[in-house]
């Protein structure tokens, strides 16, 4: 089943949610402040991404600015920004989304198209 760590607040989360559900897609919506990822699925997030980190932060939001953390980024190891990450989901890009083949960050139509044409038929449920 998919995933998908979602602020109710963002609009992005919005368009995302109403993809899923036009396609008819079966999926678990998660509050992302309340219940961030875990330090699993953000690590799983994180190979997809080909090791990038700066793709799994919300760099446009309050607390990334606040924290100064695009300062800190490039001396950060993986293990403590995902450790950042997994206890502050205010700072994981939204939405997240597992189920829909590799990890997702962010909504990008195209792409999310692209993975659920991948999925099997009997995933979609």
């Amino acid at each position: 089943m998919v995933r998908i760590y979602t602020y109710a607040k963002c609009d992005t989360c919005r368009k995302a949610v109403r993809f899923l559900r036009a396609a008819d897609m079966a999926f678990e919506e998660i509050p992302i402040r309340e219940h961030p990822p875990s330090i699993e699925e953000l690590r799983a997030a994180l190979q997809s991404a080909d090791g990038n980190l700066r793709s799994l932060f919300n760099t446009s939001g309050v607390d990334y600015r606040a924290m100064e953390i695009g300062k800190r980024l490039t001396e950060m190891t993986a293990d403590a920004a995902i450790a950042m990450l997994a206890s502050n989901g205010n700072l994981v890009k939204r939405p997240f989304v597992l189920g829909l083949g590799a990890p997702l960050t962010g909504f990008r139509e195209e792409e999310w198209q692209t993975a659920l044409r991948a999925l099997p038929i009997s995933d979609r449920s």
